[in-house]
């Protein structure tokens, strides 16, 4: 397996779409979705050690996770750990990550990844990361990974190719859209030039380092000067120290926004970011014949189509005369949603912290 290969992934998200499942103690990266004994981050850690050296992968998340990703992922140390003491976006985060990285190992090529998407073709997924991988590893490009539209999303980003641009499937970028309304994402995904942005990354150390240094030295080098101190035990109080102040961007917006040299794999292994209970909804392959997903517990249905529910454990519902709807029972709180104005969950959250206190976020 090769020693320069290197894999950080992203853990530190709150997961608030998810709620009253993920909470604040245990958002949605710790959890087990889909009853196979492996959470979201564990299933992403397995995914890539196929390909990459379990001592060169490494955690980004927050410090309170510390704990639960050591309980989780018991084969790793604590050198893995890249604990963010304030949450401030992806920048700052793959700045840390990458400088700590090539401050033993300049030839790092390196894959940055969410901890909590799902991938449901495997070995098509492998074989894109080892193309990605071969093709940073000779050239000083930065790499994003692009889906191919099934349909015409809103909920995702759009990265637009520059057609003629293609070397076996890799394709220069010609730009970024963020989520699109309904109209526009239609004319996207009706056209060959768009593709689905994943949120995920490959690049050398050499290539990510030029990128900040020319759009985002300010964040660079607040990590850069730490250099003498990572992996060794100054390291969390440097980057304690430094958190604070640093910018809130995320990595899009900071650097492939506006970098020259970005490129893009475009492919389809079965993905999904996994970002709201209707995506859940959509990949359950539990709906009997009305529609209706149970993800957990078990539930009777009566004249009901197209909800979704999940259940505490050793839980039963009956459920009468409901359509379209989420229904999420989890220890202290009952959700009750439309599926269409889930994207209000967020603002639920806020209300209950409000109302009735952090017990119950």
């Amino acid at each position: 397996m090769d020693k320069n290969r290197f894999l950080v992934i992203m853990a530190g998200g709150a997961g608030t779409r998810f709620w009253p499942c993920s909470r604040s103690n245990r958002p949605k990266q710790f959890l087990d979705f889909f009853g196979t004994g492996r959470t979201l981050l564990q299933q992403t850690f397995d995914r890539f050690a196929k390909i990459i050296p379990t001592e060169n992968i490494f955690i980004a998340s927050n410090v309170q996770y510390k704990d639960l990703i050591l309980e989780q992922l018991p084969m790793l140390t604590e050198r893995q750990l890249l604990l963010e003491p304030a949450r401030r976006n992806t920048a700052p985060c793959i700045a840390y990550a990458m400088n700590k990285i090539a401050s033993f190992n300049p030839n790092a090529n390196v894959v940055i990844a969410p901890s909590d998407h799902l991938v449901l073709k495997e070995q098509e997924f492998l074989n894109t990361i080892e193309k990605g991988l071969n093709f940073t590893a000779n050239n000083e490009v930065l790499m994003t990974l692009g889906i191919k539209p099934s349909r015409p999303e809103t909920g995702y980003g759009y990265i637009q190719i520059e057609n003629g641009s293609s070397t076996d499937s890799i394709f220069k970028v010609k730009t970024f859209t963020e989520k699109p309304n309904l109209e526009l994402a239609k004319i996207f995904f009706e056209s060959d030039e768009f593709l689905w942005n994943s949120g995920m990354f490959l690049w050398n150390v050499k290539a990510i380092s030029n990128a900040f240094e020319q759009h985002e030295p300010e964040i660079w080098n607040k990590f850069k000067a730490g250099s003498s101190y990572y992996n060794t035990p100054k390291e969390q109080e440097y980057i304690d120290s430094i958190y604070q102040t640093s910018k809130n961007l995320s990595i899009d917006y900071a650097i492939m926004e506006k970098a020259q040299n970005v490129n893009v794999i475009a492919a389809d292994f079965g993905w999904s970011d996994l970002g709201t209970w209707g995506s859940l909804y959509d990949l359950s392959d539990s709906k009997d014949e009305n529609q209706n997903a149970t993800l957990k517990g078990r539930v009777k249905y009566h004249n009901s189509k197209g909800n979704v529910i999940s259940l505490a454990e050793n839980k039963i519902a009956i459920v009468e005369g409901l359509d379209d709807m989420i229904v999420v029972d989890d220890d202290n709180v009952l959700l009750i949603c439309r599926k269409s104005e889930e994207q209000h969950i967020r603002d639920y959250v806020s209300e209950t912290k409000e109302a009735f206190g952090e017990d119950y976020i």
